[in-house]
């Protein structure tokens, strides 16, 4: 008799905790292409005093995609949605969205796509959300790249920036892609970061849609002196720079250029 009645309080505790609801955002995984650096700026968001939030200079928060997930024009399922991909359009790495702006369990992220600015909407349940307190900020006048961490200055360096017929575009974006280049000691140098930019005044170049990057300097590209305006649109920076944003940024990290 009591084996039964410890039984049927064992089956009513699993039926109790299968009815709560579950957490509203997913704890994001740790590891990833930046290592552990990256990894340690990396804040599980299912603690409600790290809920998401919009973007401050300290702090931002990632959508990470897990899988394809349905963009919305507003803060709910109506109508057809876009769907987005998980993995990157060139490189096929992970994507992660830049969050904009949070209402209830619903994200408004920044999209890589044209118009520049453009976001959507998508469900919270349906990502991974992550912090990184990581941002970088492109001067076009000073021609100067800077680096913060959680609102503080870590690097300052000198770029190559928009020619004034292809000028690099001004607002909020964010890095898409990382592409590893197969020659390191090409045009692009080691490593392009592919941001959600694209050029005001060119459709097409090197192949893609417009498409702004911050990249490394090698072969020809290092005729253009560092603190001159000669790209196509592109932030031009000197390789070691590019690798320390490399190993340090991920898909999402914001890019504010002014």
């Amino acid at each position: 008799m009591r084996r039964a009645a410890a039984a049927l309080l064992v089956a009513l505790a699993v039926s109790a905790a299968a009815t709560q609801p579950a957490a509203a955002y997913a704890a994001p995984a740790t590891a990833g292409r930046a290592g552990a650096g990256a990894a340690a700026d990396t804040a599980p968001a299912a603690a409600a005093r790290d809920a998401p939030a919009a973007p401050t200079r300290e702090a931002v928060w990632i959508a990470r995609l897990v899988a394809r997930t349905p963009a919305w024009s507003a803060p709910r399922a109506v109508g057809s949605p876009r769907m987005l991909a998980p993995l990157g359009r060139w490189t096929g790495g992970p994507v992660g969205l830049l969050v904009l702006e949070v209402r209830g369990t619903w994200l408004r992220v920044l999209l890589p796509d044209r118009p520049n600015g453009r976001s959507a909407w998508i469900a919270a349940r349906r990502v991974r959300v992550v912090r990184t307190r990581w941002r970088v900020e492109v001067d076009r006048a000073l021609r100067r790249v800077t680096v913060l961490r959680a609102g503080r200055v870590v690097r300052r360096f000198g770029a190559v920036v928009g020619a004034p017929a292809t000028p690099t575009p001004r607002g909020r974006f964010a890095v898409y892609e990382f592409a590893r280049q197969p020659d390191p000691d090409g045009f692009l140098g080691p490593w392009a970061l592919h941001l959600t930019a694209h050029s005001d005044v060119l459709d097409d170049y090197g192949g893609g849609p417009g498409r702004v990057a911050i990249h490394g300097r090698a072969g020809a590209s290092l005729l253009d002196p560092l603190g001159t305006a000669r790209s196509h649109g592109c932030i031009r920076v000197d390789n070691r720079q590019i690798a320390f944003l490399a190993r340090v940024l991920k898909p999402g990290t914001p890019v504010v250029v002014s």
